[in-house]
């Protein structure tokens, strides 16, 4: 029992510390990114605002009729954020410092928690933990390419286009911008974890195949929930492009489990 107790402690000791190295590199990472903020933003967080984006221009050479989607070769739109509060400025340079080094903190993150479980485990299970903490930190950073360059921009671009009347204009608050470019790019890195998460589960056989099958429409209704708990403005375009990645990447982690 005195043993148990100290090994006991020995892992509370670990983890205290993992913890506080862990503290240390994101508060570190924070303030390198608000130190850099007003170049990430100009260059990286407004560029879906910009006519020159990547994906428009991809768009507008690949000839999408404007009748159906936003008009890509209008190389004269733009979109004006504005500011309406006198405090947001601020509080969104320190914010998106957070979240910048919180995606930037993400490798390391799951080096820790690799070096803290590793002691447990013993020939192919570290191998197969090895592996999934590796897939895990790509498809995340997969997910948040995918989330900036394809699923925000073409969101904000065709709801920033859409007119209900041509005497009304357009104009983007910072907050409102800021809450649907976290949302989108960040979810969608958690997202593509889902196809690893089922994979995970069934090879240590605590689910297969046809569990995640039977409980295909719990999990649905659990995802439309998780979305609109991450979704406050309750925007249904914002729901349905957060909730469909969800659900779809669900489905093809079923095709990954084992029976």
């Amino acid at each position: 029992m005195e043993e148990l107790r100290m090994t006991f402690r020995g892992h509370l000791d670990d983890l205290r510390w993992t913890l506080v190295r862990v503290g240390g590199v994101l508060f570190a990472l924070a303030v390198l990114c608000f130190c850099l903020m007003p170049w990430l933003f100009d260059r990286f967080v407004l560029a879906p605002a910009s006519p020159d984006f990547p994906l428009y221009r991809w768009l507008s050479e690949t000839g999408v009729p404007a009748s159906v989607f936003p008009d890509f070769g209008n190389g004269s739109h733009a979109v004006e954020i504005v500011n309406t509060d006198v405090s947001s400025q601020l509080l969104t340079h320190i914010s998106a410092s957070f979240w910048f080094a919180l995606v930037l903190l993400f490798p390391y993150l799951i080096f820790e928690a690799w070096r803290f479980v590793r002691p447990a485990l013993v020939g192919d299970e570290q191998r197969s933990v090895r592996l999934a903490f590796i897939g895990g930190t790509g498809l995340f950073f997969v997910g948040c390419a995918v989330g900036y360059l394809f699923v925000f921009p073409f969101m904000f671009r065709f709801l920033t286009e859409y007119q209900l009347s041509s005497s009304i204009v357009n104009q983007i608050s910072l907050n409102s911008y800021m809450r649907s470019f976290l949302l989108l790019v960040f979810v969608m890195g958690v997202a593509l974890e889902l196809p690893l998460l089922t994979w995970s589960l069934s090879r240590a056989g605590l689910a297969t195949r046809t569990f995640f099958r039977r409980y295909r429409r719990q999990a649905a209704v659990v995802l439309l929930l998780l979305t609109v708990l991450v979704t406050p403005s309750g925007d249904p375009f914002v729901l349905l492009a957060v909730f469909l990645p969800l659900y779809l990447l669900y489905e093809l982690g079923i095709r990954f489990a084992r029976e």
